[in-house]
């Protein structure tokens, strides 16, 4: 099994520029990011913000 590093929501604010806030109306709404609980911790796997990101990546006409 591949070790997942997983990320508090401050980190994925400051990878991503999404604000803690932001993060936190998400998963209110169970919207956005995928994250584990555990309690009242809440992490999110490296992959699932690398993979969130590609995901709704834009790309421009030069890059067609």
């Amino acid at each position: 099994m591949d070790q997942a590093t997983w990320l508090s929501e401050k980190a994925v604010a400051q990878l991503t520029g999404i604000s803690v806030s932001t993060l936190q109306k998400q998963r209110f709404y169970h919207r956005g990011i995928p994250y584990s609980k555990i309690g009242r911790l809440v992490r999110y796997s490296v992959h699932d913000v690398q993979a969130f990101m590609t995901a709704h990546r834009i790309q421009v006409a030069s890059e067609k």
